[in-house]
């Protein structure tokens, strides 16, 4: 492939002058590969892990297409849709389109969960050219009738694999029977399993696929090394691993929410400076504790998988699974916040005796095996035996968190567990993710 520059797309002279101010040089692989396609409209399946700049390989030339329309906004009416799996990613996105559109008239708005719904309303009212939301927060906006999905002209479903694993099939289906059938559609997704396929047959007509996924699952610039540590000694490691200095700035996966929280209590009480992110966490909490972390006031970021796509953050030093989660690719979402951008990085797992079957899971996914980290700072388990199928431990998810009776603020929970009561829909493709846990709204 010639080396391309974003003079040659044929995008307005906003464009370029936002993108030379924001210091985008070069376009990257998924954006050469992906931005010729979206121009000529036509619809498009792209598989690119995260970190390559997937945002701007379709919001850009979707803007430029956008312009080149010349619209009209009709009140609560919408000319681009966005989906995306979490608050964060679409928050990312949607700042990211600001960058791109601020020599531009077009108008962005971002409709998320977590937060008072009157003001995106009143942001709504007048209609906008781009809506990023999520599907929880955009069905809300449907049922009260201040929103009008049937002017979009394009759709774009970012994360796809994700939004399957949230199990939001259902809530994709209704959004999408409310847009026009002639639209033009793009899918991008870090993972291609068979139902994120059956889900691009069923949105999009006629894709162009892009398939820039390495031959391996993870990056090859991070350092991947696993301690096998009995659960009840994995905070004394953490805490130990942490007065490293060199582990500048880290990210901490937990599964579930309650010990995300107690994880950060014990980091603070230690003086490390630590914040959490999670589901029960108000938006306006969540934002702060990313906030935090970026300005480097909280080296440690201690999160729940809602998180492991929606945190867009330059030079994470560490990922620490302080507990392997129980989906394969969930590890290699988690892992994949370091090294981005061509940096190295590391990533340290933690697993006990009850977790040998996920890191088995895992390195027949990556195809790779993960190596035992050399001098432990507390005694580690003896590698686990090879013939751990005989006992395989629980591999549904844990009870979601919270008081009884409490309304969760979002529709989805990361950390829950909850089964339709019934399936409906006969169109379409079913995913497994929609008999799991449900997503961010």
């Amino acid at each position: 492939m010639t080396e391309a520059n974003f003079q040659a797309f044929g995008f307005p002279n906003t464009i370029l002058s936002a993108l030379d101010e924001a210091g985008y040089n070069q376009p990257t692989p998924i954006q050469a590969a992906a931005i010729p396609e979206i121009m000529q409209g036509r619809d498009v399946l792209a598989l690119a892990q995260t970190g390559t700049g997937k945002t701007a390989a379709f919001a850009l030339p979707m803007m430029a297409l956008l312009m080149r329309q010349h619209g009209s906004r009709a009140p609560k009416s919408v000319r681009a849709l966005i989906l995306a799996p979490t608050r964060e990613l679409a928050i990312q996105i949607y700042e990211n389109i600001r960058t791109y559109s601020r020599h531009s008239h077009v108008r962005a708005v971002v409709t998320v969960g977590g937060v008072s719904i009157g003001p995106q309303k009143k942001a709504l009212e007048a209609g906008v050219d781009i809506l990023v939301a999520t599907p929880g927060r955009l069905l809300d906006h449907m049922n009260q009738r201040t929103v009008r999905l049937d002017g979009v002209t394009h759709l774009v479903l970012d994360e796809a694999d994700r939004m399957l694993d949230m199990g939001f099939i259902r809530d994709i289906r209704r959004i999408e029977a409310a847009l026009p059938k002639e639209r033009h559609s793009m899918m991008f997704s870090a993972t291609m399993p068979k139902d994120v396929e059956e889900l691009g047959r069923f949105l999009l007509h006629q894709p162009h696929r892009i398939d820039l996924s390495p031959p391996q699952r993870t990056a090859e610039n991070i350092d991947q090394r696993v301690y096998f540590v009995p659960a009840g000694d994995k905070r004394t490691l953490l805490v130990k691993l942490l007065q490293d200095r060199s582990l500048s700035r880290v990210i901490v996966f937990t599964r579930m929410k309650h010990v995300a929280n107690r994880v950060a209590e014990v980091l603070e009480k230690s003086g490390i400076a630590s914040a959490a992110i999670h589901g029960n966490k108000s938006q306006n909490a969540r934002q702060r504790a990313l906030a935090d972390f970026k300005s480097g006031e909280a080296r440690v970021l201690v999160a729940t998988d809602i998180a492991a796509r929606g945190i867009d953050i330059d030079e994470i030093s560490h990922v620490i699974n302080f507990d392997l989660p129980n989906e394969p690719e969930s590890y290699v979402h988690r892992i994949g916040r370091t090294a981005r951008a061509g940096a190295t990085g590391v990533a340290i797992s933690f697993c006990d005796g009850s977790e040998t079957a996920f890191l088995r899971d895992i390195e027949r996914l990556t195809k790779q095996k993960i190596a035992v980290a050399a001098g432990e700072p507390l005694p580690a388990e003896p590698p686990p035996s090879r013939d751990y199928a005989k006992k395989r431990p629980f591999r549904g998810k844990p009870r979601a968190q919270g008081r009884p009776g409490q309304r969760q603020e979002q529709r989805p929970n990361e950390a829950g567990a909850q089964k339709p009561k019934h399936r409906t829909h006969r169109k379409g493709p079913s995913s497994p993710g929609a008999r799991k846990a449900q997503g961010a709204r």
